[in-house]
């Protein structure tokens, strides 16, 4: 089995709900996103899948959460905006952007900071 990894950045408010402490109130973080993919054999180019068109993919799940206050955007406004919530929803959704066949998303990993990382692994 092949993977590959990509890396988007974005930044974004949240405040977790029913928490008891500062991060209820309403902070941002740079969030960096790492989406891992893999496929048991390569194209016919030697790649499990171009890293331009998973960046691409990517930053169509990514994108909609740049600059808000994720509190707001759905499913963030019924959904705690945890780090694990959003590793799921954006890795879900890059998932579903992916063509159909050989290639499939293994993890989704979401840092709030450079020592906080949430991953959602996505099964075989």
């Amino acid at each position: 089995m092949f993977e590959i990894t990509r890396e988007r950045t974005f930044s974004a408010a949240h405040q977790l709900r029913h928490y008891q402490g500062r991060c209820e109130r309403m902070h941002g973080h740079n969030w960096r996103v790492l989406v891992t993919v893999a496929a048991d054999e390569l194209d016919g180019q030697g790649m499990v899948m171009d890293f331009h068109d998973l960046d691409r993919l990517m930053g169509e799940a990514i994108d909609p959460y740049d600059h808000q206050h994720l509190n707001e955007a759905p499913p963030f406004d019924t959904v705690n905006p945890s780090s694990e919530n959003l590793a799921q929803v954006i890795g879900e959704k890059v998932a579903a952007l992916l063509p159909k066949g050989r290639v499939r998303i293994v993890r989704c990993d979401v840092f709030e900071n450079d020592r906080s990382c949430a991953t959602f692994h996505f099964p075989k």
